[in-house]
């Protein structure tokens, strides 16, 4: 297959879909932006919210909002994230404990590339724990390194590794506020008495056919009945749940 030509052909489809999109939600837009102006007020709107439905939400939900630009990346072919490789040495692996040091851990272990992912407590359940590969400083949300746990000791693991293709010939934007995020998914989505476990700003997409995957900076929304939410982080649009990120 000519991998050159399918990653255009992929890029020119998400671009005209984004073209489509960004007509739709132009007023949503503008609403955004009148809220971005008022942070404090957007805030307390959350909040009053919140009381209002009985919904539960962390303290430490983030504060900045860096300029970001959509990314096309390829995966490595030499990595097949679906099949387990055991491990010529095994060893027991505790959040917990290992917290801070988690590069040094995974730099133990032989695994190519190691030092580039982050762990996830979010999506690590089941004697799975899962990390996710990097991209300045923020994760790609599909693109994650899984160590597998068996009897107490970490025996095997599953590797996703993509290289970035293109940030495209876009401009940055500024991402959107993840109250307006929250407020949004409270208002048309969550039922009365949802707790939200997490909200990270990060990099979202899809696989399909090809190697190559289009990302959309994205906050992610988890909740405690493990639903994930991805809400646009340009846009503001909410992508149906997903079951543990899966």
């Amino acid at each position: 297959m000519d991998w050159s030509r399918a990653k255009t052909i992929l890029i020119m489809s998400f671009l005209l879909l984004n073209i489509v999109l960004g007509i739709q939600l132009w007023s949503s837009r503008a609403d955004i932006l009148e809220l971005e102006a008022n942070q404090s007020a957007t805030a307390e709107e959350l909040q009053r919210l919140v009381k209002s439905k009985n919904i539960q939400v962390p303290a430490d939900i983030p504060k900045e909002l860096p300029r970001l630009k959509e990314i096309v990346v390829k995966f490595d072919e030499n990595l097949t994230p679906e099949e387990p490789i055991p491990l010529k040495t095994h060893f027991k692996f505790d959040p917990l404990i290992n917290k801070g040091s988690f590069k040094d851990v995974l730099g133990r272990t032989g695994i190519a590339h190691a030092g580039e992912y982050q762990f996830d407590p979010m999506t690590s359940l089941g004697g799975t724990y899962v990390f996710h590969q990097m991209y300045r400083s923020l994760p790609m949300f599909e693109v994650q390194l899984e160590l597998i746990e068996e009897n107490g000791q970490v025996t095997a693991y599953r590797q996703g590794y993509v290289e970035v293709q293109s940030e495209n010939d876009q401009k940055e934007q500024k991402v959107i506020s993840p109250y307006i995020a929250l407020r949004s998914m409270i208002e048309n989505y969550l039922p009365s008495g949802s707790v939200i476990t997490g909200v990270r700003l990060g990099y979202h997409g899809q696989v399909y056919n090809s190697q190559t995957m289009y990302m959309v900076p994205s906050w992610r929304v988890s909740l405690a009945n493990g639903d994930v939410y991805f809400v646009h982080a340009f846009n503001g649009a909410v992508e149906e749940p997903q079951q543990n990120n899966k």
